[in-house]
């Protein structure tokens, strides 16, 4: 079948450079043939692609995606609660606005309600509009207090683990994939809650079983060593943050890092030391907190590489401080905090990502047999990592084999 060829290409393959390979060819949705050049490649195509020495590479997994928190880098929005119509077209729009920087997979880490990104999925899957992959979920879940993250806003919910199995049952009746709850508090938001456990041990495990029997996968949002090993117990597959993980969840996290993932959002806490809020906005505990986060986490994520444990960059995008469409700055803290190189930090966001999404044997690479996901980069990531944060450098843009953005 013919297809389109990319040529005159350098690659990043996922896992590094291909030297001596500067020729792909793409038939349908997929990545067919790889050679030397284009003579190397058998058939015809419809249509030639001459990168020009451009980098060719797959598209970018965000491993925390907030699709549904309002702000980006098109429209700053002071607040998470909108009227219903205009979170439906914020939450398409930042969609759209993900894809256009490069971001052909996300992982949902929690929506602002519990059909949006499900119903939205349907449609970025059908072609009815622009998205990248999608790995739904469903609203986050906290137990109902005074304290919640959207007071007011969140459907009432009982306590117990039967409570908690009927959410997980729902969530997935509904169609979500990622089931995430809140199993600490956060100090961004109350000062020492941090360290408090939101849920018993005993609900924990009620999720996990629940979501083993519905077939969909937990993550947890998890600051205090103990909330941490509360997810590992009960078989969360996704751990939002770790922030103060001991020896103890460390050692849990390595003896099942074939299982999980762990996901800092370090752009959060940059985010939130950067800020410059507008006169009468009080960000100085926010900013206490985000220095302390920072300063153990560039202790943490080294220690959790050193262990083998799978960490991905995604960091909390979509408020008005730290909007959708920055998402490509958590690479360059990976290799400004943590001390990855360029090649390490964009094989987390794309062989790892493609783990993550439950694809690794057809995404996050540039193989025969792979998804075309792809990306056209004016320069080499490998030297500047930085060069992702500018979309206008995103020459073209193809997710499932189709362009998002033509090549000029």
């Amino acid at each position: 079948m013919p297809g389109i060829v990319f040529h005159n290409v350098s690659i990043f393959d996922g896992s590094g450079p291909l030297p001596g390979v500067s020729a792909v060819r793409v038939e349908g949705s997929s990545i067919v043939e790889l050679g030397a050049d284009v003579a190397a490649l058998g058939g015809v195509a419809d249509r030639l692609i001459d990168g020009d020495g451009r980098t060719l590479m797959p598209g970018l997994v965000e491993a925390h995606a907030h699709l549904s928190w309002p702000s980006s880098v098109e429209r700053l929005v002071p607040r998470l609660s909108l009227p219903p119509e205009d979170l439906i077209l914020t939450t398409a729009r930042n969609a759209r606005i993900l894809l256009d920087h490069g971001y052909t997979s996300a992982y949902s880490a929690g929506s602002l309600s519990k059909t949006i990104e499900v119903t939205l999925n349907s449609f970025i899957q059908s072609g009815g509009m622009p998205g990248p992959r999608l790995i739904a979920s469903s609203i986050e879940r906290e137990p109902p207090t005074a304290g919640a993250f959207d007071d007011g806003k969140v459907d009432p919910h009982g306590s117990g683990p039967e409570a908690v199995r009927a959410f997980v049952r729902e969530c997935a009746t509904l169609g979500a994939k990622s089931v995430k709850f809140l199993l600490s508090g956060e100090d961004a938001l109350k000062p020492g809650s941090s360290q408090e456990l939101l849920y018993t041990q005993e609900e924990a495990n009620a999720a996990g079983d629940q979501a083993r029997i519905s077939g969909v996968w937990l993550a947890a949002h998890a600051q205090a060593a103990a909330a941490v090993k509360m997810a590992l117990r009960a078989n969360f597959r996704v751990l939002y943050h770790c922030t103060w993980a001991d020896v103890e969840a460390l050692d849990i996290m390595e003896d099942k890092r074939d299982e999980i993932f762990v996901g800092p959002a370090v752009g959060i806490i940059q985010a939130t030391l950067d800020a410059e809020p507008p006169p009468g906005i009080d960000m100085t505990d926010m900013k206490r907190s985000a220095a302390l986060v920072l300063a153990r986490q560039r202790e943490l994520v080294p220690e959790l590489r050193r262990r083998g444990i799978r960490v991905l960059p995604g960091g909390d995008y979509g408020f008005p401080f730290n909007p959708t469409g920055h998402n490509a700055r958590d690479l360059e803290l990976f290799v400004r905090h943590f001390g990855y190189t360029p090649r390490e930090t964009l094989e987390a966001a794309t062989r790892l990502g493609g783990e993550l999404m439950g694809m690794g044997h057809l995404l996050g690479r540039i193989k025969p047999g792979y998804l075309a996901d792809l990306l056209l980069v004016d320069g080499d990531p490998l030297q500047d990592i930085t060069i992702l944060q500018n979309r206008h450098r995103l020459h073209a843009i193809m997710k499932d084999g189709r362009f998002h953005k033509e090549p000029i």
